[in-house]
């Protein structure tokens, strides 16, 4: 691929169907087609149509493929977030059977790089002349222990036959859920793609941007942290929903004072029984601290809203300090007010980075999905906040782990070096510069390939 002549690229972009990725590719795609590359972005109808499209690039060609019909998944449904967890390896099904039409669109089209996430493995081997970029949407440092994890399963396998590799030390419970034909595609996608990138910078992850390059054998470019480009649009709701929102929300923490409310959000998948959304309730009320609690309505248990769940009385008994907020709410824009000081998360990288940008320290309650333990694990690490500590043989907490590990983070004394990392952090994670450079790196990679190996 020679780009001497300043000839523009065609790149199709193929996220999972989940918000934490479709976002970041979409971020990918608005600065590729500034450097006027055409980008042809790929999804389901209902995801396409949830973007926001205001101001992109005509160079960004939405393409829908509707998601195959399959047994187990609810009829319309064609993201994560419309799903309990259990049910998520339907969608994945689904989203393997999108591998025809993506093939013949591929076949009849004059793309050039192809930009897909972790879990299309068969897309590499489909993409026929193109070449394949594997974008993954967080932090290496899961990609590293997931990595190492995998080499060493299939050392044990070689070596006896079975699966018996032990890894629920060292934050890697999740990855006890991989059998072999999961190890198989995600290295399969490593394998045949040109290059990998992630959600992150040198400047963060120095360590482990340069492991991974060793471990596959291949140039790792980091795309930068993608910090959002702008608070006044989010996705969630409709424009005047936004304002709606934020009016009420921004009018409870303007009586608040400078950096004393925690904002506590578990993004839009993770699963709390009752019980344990009782224990975080009361941990919250024992804490004695202003906060926002958003608690969405939809399941988080078989048949029970969010909003059915919590201990009766609550919302009563923290009425002069605390605010219980049902349905979506405008996380940009709240985590952005001066009043907030400290962030109660899943640890979700999207939601991370967004916290991070604004310099909001961490409490940080692990969702137990995908790559969220290995990020808290991460900024624990990191020290620009604190893991509630949990049972590793069911993930059960107590109320007064959270009433205390929540104060040490956001008042008392041994928290104020905590504080003082996130808020240096804004540095990064909030550099608008510092990301395009990145983004800049890796266009001229993709503009320079194959020289640029």
């Amino acid at each position: 691929m020679d780009n001497k002549d300043n000839h523009k690229l065609h790149i199709t972009m193929f996220p999972w169907l989940a918000y934490g990725h479709i976002m970041p590719f979409l971020e990918v795609s608005k600065f590729l087609a500034q450097k006027g590359h055409r980008v042809s972005f790929i999804s389901t109808p209902k995801n396409i149509q949830r973007l926001p499209k205001s101001s992109l690039s005509p160079l960004i060609t939405f393409v829908e493929l509707p998601l195959p019909a399959i047994e187990g998944l609810p009829h319309t449904t064609e993201s994560t977030s419309e799903l309990p967890i259990h049910k998520v390896p339907y969608l994945k099904k689904a989203y393997d059977l999108l591998q025809p039409p993506l093939t013949h669109f591929l076949q009849h089209s004059d793309v050039n790089w192809v930009i897909h996430d972790f879990v299309c493995h068969w897309l590499p081997e489909s993409r026929l002349s193109t070449e394949s970029t594997r974008f993954t949407s967080t932090s290496p440092m899961p990609l590293h222990w997931l990595s190492v994890a995998l080499l060493l399963s299939y050392a044990e396998v070689n070596a006896s036959g079975r699966r018996t590799s032990r890894l629920c030390r060292n934050g890697l419970t999740f990855l006890q859920m991989l059998l072999l034909s999961s190890m198989r595609w995600f290295a399969d996608a490593i394998q045949y793609c040109n290059l990998v990138t992630m959600r992150s910078s040198t400047e963060f992850e120095p360590d482990s941007v340069s492991l991974l390059s060793k471990l596959y054998g291949k140039p790792v470019i980091p795309l930068g942290l993608l910090p959002p480009s702008s608070v006044t649009r989010q996705h969630g709701g409709a424009d005047d929903q936004v304002d709606e929102n934020w009016e009420v929300l921004r009018e409870w923490l303007d009586n608040k004072k400078e950096r004393s409310v925690i904002y506590i959000a578990l993004g839009t998948e993770v699963t709390l029984t009752q019980e344990l959304m009782h224990e975080l309730a009361h941990g919250i009320e024992k804490s004695g601290l202003p906060f926002i609690w958003v608690i969405n309505n939809r399941p988080l248990v078989e048949g029970m809203l969010g909003a059915d769940i919590i201990p009766p009385g609550f919302e009563t008994r923290v009425d002069n300090r605390g605010l219980v907020w049902r349905g979506w709410a405008p996380q940009l824009k709240v985590l952005g007010h001066s009043s907030i000081g400290g962030f109660l998360t899943h640890c979700g990288w999207s939601s991370v980075i967004e916290a991070l940008g604004f310099g909001r320290v961490l409490i940080l309650f692990s969702g137990a999905n995908a790559d969220q333990g290995l990020i808290a694990r991460l900024l624990h690490g990191k020290q620009v906040g604190l893991e509630i500590p949990r049972d590793e043989r069911d993930g059960s907490f107590t109320s007064d782990s959270v009433a205390e590990l929540t104060r040490r983070v956001m008042v008392d004394k041994e928290g104020e070096s905590l504080r003082s990392n996130a808020w240096a952090m804004k540095e990064i994670f909030g550099n608008k510069e510092l990301n395009n450079k990145c983004l800049d790196e890796f266009t001229r990679f993709l503009e320079t390939w194959p020289a640029a190996t």
